[in-house]
């Protein structure tokens, strides 16, 4: 026979049965939802460590190509120094060059005069021309007659023959408002 139910309770045995079963699922199932959030966090856990080393990795790789930036640019900066002594050192020489070709061009003028005057002075030139542009100059050691004007280089044989009162025949030697040397 059936156990006597008790008054009052009004359950009977298939819901208690039912109850169990639904308490039993229910931790199951809490029990699998723990079970995939552990797994999720471990596979997640292992996706941030690769991406930390990873990470880690790519550091090294641009902290070595900010210290080859860096040598770029101090080998960059010793060029662009070097490049502004050498334009420094370049100005320099042409305003070198600059003053001798003046100094040139003052002994070369200085000289002409000389040698106008020297013609002036000489009996045996003949003067066509007032300004001298047609003058028939007779070379004292042959007689031979030169062109219509001599320049700076009139003769190649005496080239090294100092002029006039000047020790050292060099161009700068010769202007008369630097000492001779």
């Amino acid at each position: 026979m059936a156990a006597p139910a008790i008054e009052g309770t009004g359950m009977d045995t298939n819901t208690i049965v039912w109850i169990v079963v639904a308490i039993v699922a229910i931790l199951l199932i809490g029990a699998v939802v723990l079970a995939g959030r552990k797994s999720r966090n471990r596979r997640r856990a292992q996706e941030a460590d690769r991406i930390r080393e990873e990470v880690h990795h790519d550091s090294q790789r641009v902290e070595r190509q900010a210290s080859i930036v860096e040598e770029t640019e101090a080998k960059a900066r010793a060029a662009q120094a070097e490049a502004e002594a050498k334009a420094a050192e370049a100005a320099r020489l042409a305003d070198t060059a600059s003053s001798r070709r003046d100094a040139l061009t003052s002994s070369q003028e200085h000289l002409n005069e000389r040698r106008q005057h020297a013609d002036k002075l000489d009996p045996r030139v003949k003067h066509n021309d007032p300004n001298g542009q047609n003058d028939a100059r007779h070379d004292v050691r042959g007689g031979a007659t030169h062109g219509a004007t001599l320049d700076a280089t009139h003769d190649a044989r005496n080239d090294n023959v100092p002029q006039g009162n000047y020790p050292n025949s060099n161009t700068e030697g010769m202007r008369p408002d630097v000492g001779t040397r």
